[in-house]
């Protein structure tokens, strides 16, 4: 092996995660990986909603492997195996996609994610999980070997209060030095504002991605991240920002 293969860097690991259903995890994650992708950083996603994974769709993929395939060769799957099962999208980004349909999902077990995971950082700058909501065996695999963990909230009390659990959680692991977290739709219509969230949730430091609903509507529509052609509104903005707090180390 040469010198310049030893020396490789492994790439970072970004989870991004919620306590609760519907809070915007596949749309961060796919405008995200188009933006750290915009900076020349090679970025992969893992869709890890293994039942009902949908980051194919918001990116209009029609990916002829997903991770089910890497499940079907795992004792032969190397890194060049794996490799050739990413979809590759038009920004740059490669996906490994979930499986075709929900029985499948009990195929993915732990000791494939972590060969999975450790051969895609391996030939990444950012891997990029696209986890289910709450804290399932799998998730909490994801967020103990994560690098950096986005924990994503929105102004609603129910979002809100199981935030609060989660990030306690997370604190008592000791990984609360990791989590960064996000008030998606941050200027919805609600009885609670940004202002009331820090006291709320016992955490300062928060990042906010404004509500446009009707953009976001349409992007997942017609499978194209907003942050492709629309660079210059807020929403795109808080997005961009994101990635250059992520990769400022890089």
């Amino acid at each position: 092996m040469s010198q310049e293969n030893t020396r490789r860097k492994k790439g970072k690991m970004i989870v991004i995660c919620s306590a609760k259903g519907g809070i915007g995890k596949t749309v961060l994650t796919a405008n995200l990986s188009v933006a750290l992708s915009k900076k020349k950083l090679k970025t992969i996603i893992l869709d890890s909603c293994f039942q009902f994974g949908n980051i194919h769709l918001v990116m209009d993929l029609q990916p002829m492997f997903t991770i089910k395939d890497a499940a079907e060769q795992i004792e032969d799957l190397d890194e060049n195996l794996l490799t050739s099962y990413l979809t590759h999208h038009e920004s740059g980004v490669k996906v490994l996609p979930s499986p075709p349909s929900p029985e499948y999902a009990d195929l993915i077990t732990l000791d494939l994610l972590d060969k999975i995971c450790t051969s895609l950082l391996n030939r990444c700058d950012y891997l990029l999980i696209d986890t289910t909501a709450g804290l399932p065996e799998q998730n909490l695999y994801f967020i103990e070997k994560a690098d950096e963990i986005i924990l994503m909230t929105d102004l609603e009390i129910t979002s809100l209060k199981n935030a609060k659990s989660m990030l306690s959680i997370l604190k008592a692991l000791n990984l609360n030095q990791k989590v960064k977290v996000i008030v998606n739709r941050s200027t919805m219509k609600s009885l609670l504002k940004v202002k009331d969230v820090p006291k709320i949730l016992e955490e300062e430091a928060l990042l906010c991605i404004p509500n446009h609903f009707e953009m976001v509507s349409k992007s997942i529509n017609i499978g194209i991240p907003f942050v492709m052609h629309y660079r210059r509104t807020k929403l795109s903005k808080a997005i961009f920002h994101i990635a250059d707090l992520l990769s400022k180390d890089t």
